[in-house]
């Protein structure tokens, strides 16, 4: 394993990694990010249900906004009755895949009991 430097240049709150916590710290952020990896394109309606649990709509509506704000999904409504809403991600967002993919990895190495699923976060990231 690589040697990583984890020294901190003053407060936490002046770094890389206290910027990006930043955009995608929250319940359902990463989730969103996953589901527009996955999905390439998608519709709010089917977002919720693609993430299921809890989720409500005000949350979601409000992720959403949180996400589009700081760059890392777009939004494209198209002007028609009823209204149809689009959203993806931006460079910015597909900038942040191999940390997802990542993660993924990880994730399936340490889980216990279950199944590896790194080929299907190799085919979807």
């Amino acid at each position: 394993m690589e040697n990583l430097d984890f020294t901190c240049p003053g407060e936490l709150g002046n770094t890389g990694f206290a910027y990006t916590m930043s955009l995608i710290s929250g319940k359902y952020k990463m989730h969103i990010l996953y589901c527009l990896a996955t999905h390439k394109v998608i519709r709010f309606n089917e977002m919720k249900r693609v993430i299921g649990g809890r989720l409500t709509f005000r949350t979601l509506s409000s992720t959403l906004k949180d996400l589009e704000r700081d760059g890392l999904i777009s939004r494209h409504e198209y002007p028609q009755i009823p209204p149809k809403v689009e959203y993806a991600l931006t460079q910015k967002g597909e900038s942040l895949m191999p940390v997802m993919k990542a993660l993924c990895q990880w994730g399936s190495q340490h889980m216990p009991g279950r199944g590896d699923c790194s080929s299907k976060t190799n085919e979807i990231l």
